[in-house]
């Protein structure tokens, strides 16, 4: 029979918010595995004292802001409105069922205002880093590294032409020392010193976000976009650093600075690293060889005008530091250049007569240049790696860490888009998506720590179960002991 629905939305009812929230929620496991309160002091400093009116917790801010990461609400108002609804969230924040929600402008003027010029956002991610090494889930050995893209909030068509000083690069200092060796182990006279006026180069400046750098990559959209440079350890998958620059910076660029700048603060010592071929540079491989990492870089099959024969055909011999051709002639050493390239060049009497002229060179003089990088002999050990069985294993574990965490970032984190504008509000934005990502594999780890545990137990109470069997039945006795399993594991 159909009966209408009596009407009880009005009824009094007697419950607590610890009834309404599963046991296995993913806040309780969160909340059961960290402890918050470490960011109450890290932003003491930034409140008064002794006057003014009584401030927002910052935790409860902190908490509601992972609660948006966590859930993928990009909105702020949004997020508030699923807080005044849902208990699960009033429950993490501390809130009660009765209790008002903060209105979302107090969490945006105190991300103007009062953490503009702080560090705290790095901070509370160090910390949760911490604490993931302090339960043993970093291991430090293998780290992984890539970058992704985040469509910054502007309109790709809205841009002027600006000339932009060109960033110097770490590794310059380094490579003009190598250079002067090399000259000077040919006989060749000292190059001038470098023009201390920078260089500029001309840029697309969004007039909307002019800190955004407008992408132009192969199998990329182009706009205005910025990356997120990540690393992930190789044990349990923790984002042990991340790093936000323009579009137009190169991944190399921030490598090996942000490489030294996370072993140095969480205090790793990595043995090897996985990098996609991106990285694959001189100066990233010899920068991994200095450190003494087994550095493991994936290919790039580099692109040439089709009909003409590779590079890889010409074949180096270091004893005569010469270049063979298919064709048997050796190209001698000529120069090396400022940017660290060696050129070996043929003779064009030779080549004059050599029936494969056509398909080797363009030169009017019938001159054949070969280019050798002077830190080759660094690149070609890092590239010999990849085709080792280490190196393939270690390679391969890229998919299930690194990409994985920008997979579940952009699937699950808002991580597709940029949510402010400004190169420090987007690193925030990374930094606390970053953190909730670390967060769940904290909670998840330790979930699984003591589900084990739980297991364990009841497998020790088999007699008992068995036991049971004859008086309540198979069904009965297995709930008897593994809540009896349960007492003992709480």
């Amino acid at each position: 029979m159909l009966k209408d629905p009596s009407p009880q939305q009005h009824e009094l009812e007697m419950v607590t918010l610890e009834e309404l929230v599963p046991s296995n929620h993913l806040l309780r496991q969160i909340e059961a595995a960290l402890d918050f309160s470490f960011i109450r002091e890290r932003v003491r400093h930034l409140y008064c004292a002794d006057n003014g009116r009584p401030a927002l917790d910052p935790v409860l801010l902190f908490k509601a802001l992972f609660i948006g990461y966590l859930f993928g609400i990009r909105s702020e108002r949004q997020l508030m409105r699923e807080i005044q609804v849902n208990v699960a969230y009033r429950w993490f924040l501390g809130l009660r069922l009765t209790d008002k929600v903060p209105d979302a402008s107090t969490i945006s003027q105190n991300r103007r205002r009062r953490f503009s010029d702080s560090t705290i956002h790095q901070e509370i991610f160090d910390t949760i880093v911490e604490q993931a090494i302090a339960q043993g889930l970093v291991g430090g050995e293998v780290l992984y590294t890539d970058s992704t893209h985040l469509k910054a909030n502007a309109n790709k068509h809205r841009f002027e032409r600006q000339e932009v000083e060109t960033t110097a690069r770490d590794y310059l200092d380094a490579l003009d020392v190598a250079v002067e060796e090399d000259r000077a182990q040919h006989g060749k006279k000292p190059l001038t010193p470098r023009a201390e006026a920078p260089a500029t180069v001309e840029k697309k400046i969004s007039l909307t976000d002019p800190d955004s750098g407008y992408m132009v990559r192969d199998g990329k959209p182009t706009g205005f976009f910025y990356l997120d440079h990540r690393t992930v350890d190789g044990k349990h998958a923790i984002i042990t650093d991340t790093h936000v620059t323009p579009a137009s910076v190169h991944d190399s660029v921030p490598y090996l600075a942000r490489l030294d700048h996370q072993c140095q603060r969480f205090g790793l010592a990595p043995v090897g690293v996985g990098l996609d071929a991106g990285y694959f540079t001189a100066a990233i491989c010899h920068g991994l060889e200095e450190r003494g990492l087994y550095g493991v870089i994936g290919y790039r099959r580099p692109s040439k005008p089709k009909g003409y024969l590779p590079k890889r055909a010409f074949t180096y011999d270091a004893a005569t530091n010469t270049y063979q051709c298919p064709e048997g002639q050796s190209l001698i050493y000529a120069t090396t250049d400022r940017h660290g390239y060696r050129h070996y060049r043929s003779d064009p009497k030779i080549c004059r007569g050599c029936p494969r002229l056509a398909t080797c060179t363009r030169n009017a003089k019938q001159i054949k240049t070969v280019t050798r990088h002077v830190w080759q002999d660094d690149k070609d050990r890092v590239d010999a790696r990849r085709l080792t069985e280490p190196g393939k294993k270690l390679y391969q574990r890229r998919k299930e860490t690194v990409e994985r965490s920008f997979a579940d970032a952009k699937q699950l984190h808002g991580h597709r888009y940029a949510r402010m504008r400004g190169l420090a509000r987007v690193k925030e934005q990374c930094l606390l998506a970053a953190a909730c990502q670390n967060l769940k594999k904290i909670a998840q780890a330790r979930w699984r720590r003591l589900f084990g545990t739980f297991l364990r137990h009841l497998r020790a109470d088999r007699a008992l179960q068995r036991a049971l069997y004859p008086t309540m039945g198979r069904s009965r006795a297995m709930r008897v002991v593994s809540q009896a399993a349960s007492v003992r594991l709480l």
